[in-house]
């Protein structure tokens, strides 16, 4: 039974059984080529029982390895290799074929090589995740056949595997290297610094021009016989919370991605950062009701927790209860944070109705909220009109793009921080608000 599951004809075999049915119709009319196609039968025959002890002469010529890293990162390009050696003493070819999780769509995986006797061949290849949760890996195939290739022996390795889909690690592993050396400018984001508007003293250093005279310091000015100043940095150990929304306004799709992905791949990298900067940080996820709350810590391990409350995140069809959020908020944060709250508002209509409990929010904490850019309907005015229907579309486009920054301004009357993104910029955005805010002493 096992031989004839790993018992394959390759397709050349079929080329040489057309060539054979062909001289056997020529011979009707040229019958000295009747006994030839008897004589070539019986070679193929013979060759056919050749090659098929050539392959399974040895029980386990063929050694192949799929590596998968331990997590996937969402939205990520993931690299995963396959290793596969031949101990035939001839020259192999080999197709390997990788059964891919059914979430990847992908039926089409093949990868040819040519092995030598004792070479191993190692592949790469990259998988991009959009969803979060587990993902199984099928069986490992690898088709060997001899230089003759008439019948193929399949050789199945690791059924089965198993291997979660985490929120983007490679981002949060990029960050990471840049805010430890402090090089986060390197993508664009701001390092402001205010030097004197914060309350934690770093150093005294030599005066120059255009610092701020306030911060002389006198005794030291008077030791040295020059003007030194003071510098402060940045308050520590400050809260701050990720309040992500999960109702039906965070289900839109963009470039594969729900807007959720999005704000969770954006609380990770941006709660390593704050915890590297030693703030403390904690998340909320809520709609109809609270799902998941983490007080906010300064331990680096608490980034762990963070992490699988992320992983286990999801959307839901119904409005999220901003009221819920406030209660809940009043009654467990009961110190001045920073609350990043990561939703959607496509009307102003919407806006207006959670607007109250923002604004209770906003009281007693420093609150952002973070909203997004509809790029599809960017693309859309940035295209000519070419009839009556498509001014049409162009319209109704616009006016939704004005309704956003319409919101934004609506915000900022009442003294509300926000944040108006594209969706790829996300996190880029909302560290810079956070550096922002930090230099400015504004928590």
């Amino acid at each position: 039974m096992r031989f004839i599951k790993s018992f394959y004809i390759h397709g050349t075999f079929f080329m040489y059984i057309a060539l054979l049915a062909g001289a056997f119709v020529l011979s009707y009319w040229l019958p000295f080529l009747y006994p030839i196609c008897w004589l070539a039968v019986f070679v193929l025959l013979a060759l056919f029982l050749l090659d098929i002890f050539l392959l399974y002469g040895k029980p386990s010529a063929i050694k192949a390895e799929r590596e998968l890293p331990q997590k996937l990162s969402n939205s990520d390009f993931n690299v995963l290799k396959i290793s596969c050696s031949s101990a035939y003493p001839f020259k192999t070819y080999v197709s390997i074929i990788d059964e891919l999780p059914v979430q990847f769509q992908k039926r089409d995986f093949e990868h040819r090589i040519l092995l030598k006797k004792g070479e191993t061949h190692i592949y790469e290849y990259s998988v991009r995740p959009v969803e979060r949760g587990e993902y199984v890996f099928g069986n490992l195939n690898v088709y060997a056949s001899s230089p003759l290739q008439i019948v193929k022996r399949r050789y199945t390795f690791q059924k089965d595997q198993m291997v979660p889909v985490y929120p983007s690690i490679i981002q949060m592993q990029k960050y990471d290297f840049l805010a430890i050396g402090n090089r986060l400018t390197e993508l664009g984001l701001k390092k402001i610094r205010r030097i004197g508007h914060t309350q934690e003293f770093e150093q005294i250093k030599e005066y120059i021009k255009g610092d701020d005279v306030r911060t002389i310091n006198w005794k030291a000015t008077a030791k040295r016989n020059q003007l030194m100043v003071n510098q402060y940095q940045d308050e520590k150990s400050q809260p701050i919370y990720s309040l992500i929304d999960t109702g039906r306004v965070m289900k839109m799709p963009f470039n594969s991605l729900k807007l959720l992905d999005y704000a969770i791949n954006a609380t990770l990298a941006f709660s390593n950062v704050a915890l590297k900067r030693n703030d403390k940080v904690g998340l909320l996820t809520f709609s109809k009701k609270i799902e998941a709350f983490v007080p906010a810590q300064q331990k680096l391990t608490h980034l762990n927790t963070i992490l699988e409350k992320l992983y286990n995140v999801s959307t839901e069809f119904t409005d999220s209860d901003f009221g819920l959020l406030y209660a809940h908020t009043k009654r467990k944060i009961t110190h001045r944070s920073l609350l990043l709250l990561y939703t959607n508002f496509e009307h102003i209509s919407s806006l207006k109705r959670q607007l109250p409990y923002l604004l209770a929010l906003a009281k007693k904490h420093l609150l952002v909220v973070i909203f997004f850019e509809n790029t599809e309907l960017e693309k859309l005015m940035a295209t000519d009109a070419e009839d009556l229907q498509a001014i049409y579309h162009k319209t109704i486009a616009e006016k939704f793009s004005l309704e956003k920054r319409l919101m934004q301004k609506e915000l900022q009357q009442y003294g509300i921080q926000t944040i108006l993104t594209k969706p790829e910029s996300l996190t880029i955005n909302t560290i810079n608000k956070y550096l922002e805010i930090k230099a400015r002493g504004l928590l």
